[in-house]
């Protein structure tokens, strides 16, 4: 069973991100802050929930939490800065734009880069353990599949509609049939013979 806080005094946003190891399309972040006395029987790390069961706890996160916020950073930008600092900066824009301010982020993970001044706890398999990290996972995953059903209808052959722009079998194979889109991410490794691809 989840916990509902970490701590009673300060109020807490939970930050997870969705998309960092793609081949395609953005990273998606969310910041989630919950009353200390939400709960939801099927809440959990997103990849625990069932896709019809991710939807509905979307729609119920969004209109239980006291604030939710969500934020993407384009795969020309993860080429950029690279994805870890990428997705940073998904959670940094989610955070910046919480309707309530939060006193404490807790962060899915073993790394984080300060937000301004408000601290922050990192947690391995923090979705897993507590409630505002695993609504943030629900809503940075639901959110980032349901912008890659839209690249899909652009470039139907990757099959992102069931891969979501991860390396599977078949959207590799899509990949060195077609060649990259300009939704693919450069700076990842996206056929093993990589060379002279480009």
């Amino acid at each position: 069973m989840l916990k509902p806080f970490y701590q009673q005094e300060l109020t807490e946003a939970g930050c997870d991100e969705a998309g960092r190891g793609c081949l395609a399309g953005p990273v998606f972040a969310a910041a989630v802050v919950l009353s200390k006395d939400f709960y939801h029987p099927l809440l959990n790390d997103s990849k625990q929930v069932s896709e019809k069961h991710r939807n509905e706890l979307r729609k119920i996160i969004e209109a239980e939490a006291i604030a939710y916020s969500i934020a993407s950073i384009d795969n020309n930008e993860v080429d950029r800065i690279n994805i870890l600092k990428a997705s940073f900066k998904a959670m940094h824009f989610a955070i910046s734009t919480l309707k309530k301010k939060p006193e404490l982020l807790l962060i899915d993970g073993n790394r984080f880069i300060a937000y301004k001044k408000i601290p922050h706890r990192c947690i391995i398999k923090g979705d897993a353990i507590y409630a505002s990290i695993a609504a943030a996972s629900i809503l940075a995953k639901t959110c980032r599949d349901e912008y890659m059903l839209r690249l899909h209808d652009e470039f139907p052959h990757y099959a992102w509609h069931s891969n979501k722009g991860y390396g599977t079998v078949k959207h590799r194979s899509a990949i060195e049939q077609y060649g990259p889109c300009k939704y693919h991410r450069r700076s990842f490794r996206l056929l093993p013979e990589q060379a002279g691809m480009f």
